[in-house]
């Protein structure tokens, strides 16, 4: 990923060398041409191409904000009721992540995210104990997570 970057910059670069121009709107041309080239040449390099890896990291940031959202306005129902009918749970959740930083991520959109935090990750790092403020179903609970936080740091961080 970072070699197709470089490459891209350099290619940009060389485009304002040629054109003679040090404006930002020949590197952004220079840019998009160097996009062009390295896309068809794609099956020259091993990993997927580095514009899917920041189009899935962008994904995942949207998908941060709209859980963020939802879960702010489920947290603020369950306040917001006369009565508490809330059923706080603690949970285990089985990950296929691998690399540290990938775990960590996790545990981070996981915690940040309100009504739910993660409490302990066990030693071999394959599992998460999570608390949360309202479970009805635990199964639903972790396929939710695994399904929208797992999945999206796989698209990032998996070739």
């Amino acid at each position: 990923m970072a070699f197709q970057l470089i490459l891209n910059v350099f290619i940009a670069i060389v485009w304002m060398f040629v054109n003679g121009s040090a404006s930002a709107s020949t590197f952004i041309i220079g840019y998009l041409i160097g996009l062009i080239l390295i896309m068809m040449m794609r099956r020259f390099f091993k990993e997927r191409l580095y514009i899917a890896r920041l189009w899935a990291a962008f994904k995942l940031t949207l998908l941060f904000f709209k859980e963020l959202t939802l879960s702010n306005i489920s947290v603020l129902r369950v306040v917001l009721q006369p009565k508490m009918a809330i059923q706080p749970m603690i949970f285990a959740l089985p990950t296929d992540l691998e690399h540290d930083w990938e775990i960590t991520l996790l545990s981070s959109l996981i915690t940040l995210t309100p009504g739910t935090i993660v409490l302990h990750v066990s030693d071999d790092q394959r599992t998460l104990y999570i608390h949360a403020i309202d479970v009805d179903d635990v199964d639903d609970a972790i396929d939710s997570i695994k399904h929208t936080f797992e999945k999206a740091i796989k698209e990032v961080s998996r070739p």
